[in-house]
């Protein structure tokens, strides 16, 4: 069985569940599913809900609240005191932390965020042994700026155009280099921004090796300025998700805005395909993210702020 994860909370469920649901029905492979969440509420409520969705393949699925994951952090991360602040911090940053508690070593892990669709019958690509495989994403998510710096000034590669809708890795990761990191990155301090975690995820990458997927295949929602302009201007945006190549996706990332109009394709019942996408496709090198260019790019952002173009599409 493929070993598939995501950490979420009840809140998420009016898309998650569509999400979810298109998984169960979709994946060709069986799959064992690790539902992670916040407190019993949260995990009593998503278990209702899962347990509401088809399963035509009875993929099995189970679901711990945070008071689970602690009992087995403090065992695993008992060492690492920047590991255990950081899965305390966001609860983002727990999508890098908790699967490793329900996984035993050399393991397998398909990490997913609870906002992906799965229109057509498909299999997942094969999880390197070694190695890291993330999502394809221009321009870039890494977030706040200041983290982005201290990294950089610390000598730490970074990935570019990483997202984090997907992460493929074995339970292999070194705990030892992952608490320092975070510990190189401000430890305690860090900013409570979801964003943090696509900094370490982009880090693991340069520290790894591995690739993006294929994005042809696994595609993320960019939300590029002619998109703003035209969402500005009052088009709908399941009209701006109907441009996308469907027909070819394995999986598709809702990120920001777009999940909520996941649930409007899936009401007009157009979203989902007849295809069978079970061959895997070639993964593409990470590319590091140089300093130079970063710097031109807040150089940039900082002067059309000045000129009031994001308060304009705001």
């Amino acid at each position: 069985m493929r070993q598939v994860f995501s950490v979420l909370s009840a809140r998420s469920l009016p898309y998650a569940e569509k999400a979810i649901e298109s998984l169960f029905q979709h994946a060709i492979e069986p799959l064992n599913l690790t539902l992670i969440t916040d407190d019993f509420t949260d995990q009593e409520q998503i278990f209702n809900a899962v347990a509401q969705l088809n399963n035509p393949f009875n993929h099995p699925w189970r679901v711990f609240d945070k008071v689970a994951a602690d009992e087995r952090a403090k065992e695993l991360f008992r060492d690492y005191p920047y590991l255990q602040a950081f899965r305390n911090g966001h609860p983002c940053w727990r999508k890098i932390t908790d699967p490793l508690l329900f996984s035993a070593p050399d393991e397998e892990m398909i990490i997913l965020d609870p906002d992906l669709y799965f229109p057509n019958s498909f299999t997942f690509e094969p999880t390197p042994n070694l190695q890291l495989l993330l999502m394809w994403q221009p321009p870039s998510c890494l977030f706040p700026p200041e983290i982005v710096q201290t990294a950089m000034q610390a000598s730490i590669p970074l990935a570019h155009h990483v997202d984090i809708g997907v992460a493929q890795v074995k339970n292999k990761l070194d705990l030892a280099w992952l608490d320092w990191l975070i510990g190189q990155l401000g430890g305690q301090s860090l900013p409570r921004i979801a964003h943090v975690e696509a900094i370490v995820w982009a880090a693991l990458a340069m520290r790894m090796g591995g690739g993006y997927l294929n994005p042809q295949h696994w595609h993320c929602w960019q939300h590029r300025q002619w998109k703003r302009l035209l969402l500005k201007c009052g088009v709908p945006g399941r009209q701006l998700l109907r441009l996308q190549n469907w027909d070819q996706m394995k999986c598709f990332h809702g990120g920001g805005i777009a999940k909520w109009w996941i649930i409007d394709a899936h009401r007009q019942g157009w979203i989902d395909r007849p295809y069978r996408l079970d061959v895997p496709s070639q993964t593409i090198p990470f590319v590091q993210l140089r300093h130079a260019q970063y710097q031109r790019n807040q150089k940039l952002k900082q002067l059309m702020r000045k000129m009031g173009y994001y308060s304009f599409l705001k």
